[in-house]
């Protein structure tokens, strides 16, 4: 016999783990399905941080979004009782006509945003442990920093269970049908029944949506090198960054132990054809072009990583998110094509998703997100 809800979300990474909570905090009676635990690291809401930011070169159309979810972060912080940001500031270094820096100014002159350019004779005072190419334009964002990301989802998750929420994880989704009413999910030999579904399966996506998403899995390895002998000395102080050059783009993190700094490749990344065995290991062109990188613009910092991790971006082919309704089952909702800057937004996704799978609409503005512009 079927266990029946208002509503399932399957899928507790980053968004999946806010759609659970708004729609736990709506009195609702809600599952929330996971096939791994709570804050794994085998998709792609793990590895200690993600940076948080506002001025947002990728589309001024996010920034709305974004200042929601700031004050959404703020609130789970109070609610929660636990720290979840930290405001060290964006450094963003890159051509002054190149995506990052004319993205970033966009954004910032079309809603208000405060982003400071930094002269090429204050680098080296503010910013002593970098070497920034003398071409390069410097901007710094005050008001941004990075998420402790494992830390976020288990509070999500937690703070939903609170709110009411069933939580189960080590469930392995075998399937889900739908009629205009309803849906049944199944899992082993349970089933569930809902009357809406919300997908945020993360690299799953393309098997689990049962619709055609132009999505492409990328595998991104993230590293942690030994923290410079001089210029970030400070624990959790001195900012993240984000460098566009000409061989890639490149961020990383102040330290969060006093011992290493987290640094990655934001571009390239092999293409992941089955997520469940994604290459975990070090491979020979992971570190191709992030060590000439660190020894071009972090000379201070060795080039031999302490640690690493893989995690996976699910990319569209414009890079900018998928959230809407099914196309073709009214009850069902996807959240999908986060494309590796998602993760910041994770609570108003996670309300938008709430909206639509309850309403069919929401108010929030996320029409240029829509499936809709890839049929």
């Amino acid at each position: 016999m079927a266990q029946v809800f208002d509503y399932i979300v399957l899928g507790l990474g980053g968004f999946g783990s806010a759609a659970v909570y708004h729609l736990a905090a709506r009195g609702l009676r809600v599952l929330g399905l996971e096939q791994f635990e709570t804050g794994h690291d085998r998709g792609s809401s793990h590895g200690q941080t993600r940076i948080i930011r506002q001025a947002y070169f990728e589309h001024p159309d996010y920034v709305p979004l974004l200042k929601r979810a700031y004050q959404q972060w703020q609130d789970l912080e109070r609610s929660s009782h636990t720290e979840l940001a930290n405001w060290c500031g964006l450094l963003l270094c890159g051509p002054e006509h190149g995506e990052t820096i004319a993205g970033a100014r966009l954004a910032s002159a079309t809603h208000g945003l405060t982003i400071d350019t930094v002269s090429v004779a204050e680098r080296s005072a503010r910013f002593p442990g970098f070497r920034i190419p003398a071409d390069f334009t410097t901007l710094f964002e005050p008001r941004a920093g990075f998420l402790r990301v494992e830390e976020c989802v288990q509070t999500l998750v937690a703070s939903a269970r609170r709110l009411g929420a069933v939580i189960r994880t080590q469930q392995r989704v075998s399937g889900w049908t739908s009629t205009q009413q309803m849906v049944r999910v199944q899992v082993a030999d349970q089933t569930y029944e809902a009357a809406g579904l919300v997908l945020t399966p993360g690299a799953w996506a393309t098997s689990l949506t049962d619709c055609d998403l132009p999505l492409t899995v990328l595998r991104k390895p993230l590293f942690w090198f030994p923290v410079p002998a001089s210029g970030f000395s400070d624990r959790e102080h001195g900012p993240a960054y984000y460098f566009e050059m000409e061989s890639g783009t490149f961020y990383g993190f102040p330290s969060t132990d006093g011992q290493t700094m987290k640094l990655a490749e934001h571009t390239a990344g092999l293409v992941v054809d089955d997520p469940g065995r994604v290459e975990r290991n070090v491979l020979p062109d992971d570190l191709r072009r992030l060590v000439p990188f660190i020894e071009q613009v972090i000379p201070g910092m060795p080039t031999q990583p302490q640690s690493h991790s893989v995690c996976m971006y699910t990319v569209t082919p414009d890079r900018h998110f998928i959230v809407d309704r099914h196309p073709e089952w009214s009850p069902v909702v996807l959240g999908a094509g986060f494309s590796g800057h998602g993760y910041k937004f994770a609570p108003v996704i996670g309300e938008a998703l709430a909206d639509l799978v309850m309403e069919h609409t929401t108010d929030l503005p996320i029409g240029f997100l829509s499936a809709d512009r890839f049929r």
